[in-house]
């Protein structure tokens, strides 16, 4: 899809604060309300827009200790797959989750509260997942970046 520079713009201005009214956004942008507000539904029609989210403070919810847990499964029938992307969804403390290519199939973004609670994750929840060969995690020592922006 192709973005003029006041889509672009506008959607650099949303993925900023998207609780901006479109009031201020016309401001920002030179447009009219009512002009600003049907980019914002064509965007939203054609799912560029997609949902709009609240970014919560992981330290100010004691989520703060992050692991990155490589994933290999024993076999990779599409039936194990399945599976196995299925029970990984329903996993709380997985924020993300990605079918990689390389030497592990899965890699996860775990949230947790310390090591202790990752130890219970890995070992109750994870680890049950029946068709895991092995798992190989990581764990932070700084967030040097992280952004939810895409630019267009």
């Amino acid at each position: 899809m192709r973005f003029d520079d006041i889509d672009k713009k506008l959607l650099e201005l949303l993925q900023g604060d998207s609780k901006q009214t479109s009031k201020e956004l016309s401001n920002k942008l030179n447009l009219s309300v009512t002009a600003v507000y049907e980019r914002i539904k064509k965007l939203e029609n054609q799912n560029v827009i997609s949902k709009y989210v609240a970014l919560v403070n992981k330290e100010k919810v004691d989520k703060a200790f992050v692991a990155f847990c490589h994933i290999k499964l024993v076999q990779h029938s599409q039936e194990y797959v399945v599976k196995f992307e299925k029970e990984v969804a329903n996993l709380v403390e997985v924020l993300e989750c990605y079918h990689i290519s390389g030497d592990y199939d899965y890699l996860l973004k775990v949230h947790v509260t310390d090591m202790d609670e990752f130890r219970e994750f890995m070992v109750k929840k994870l680890t049950s997942i029946n068709h895991i060969g092995s798992t190989h995690s990581m764990f932070m020592i700084n967030e040097v970046k992280h952004t939810t922006a895409i630019t267009i």
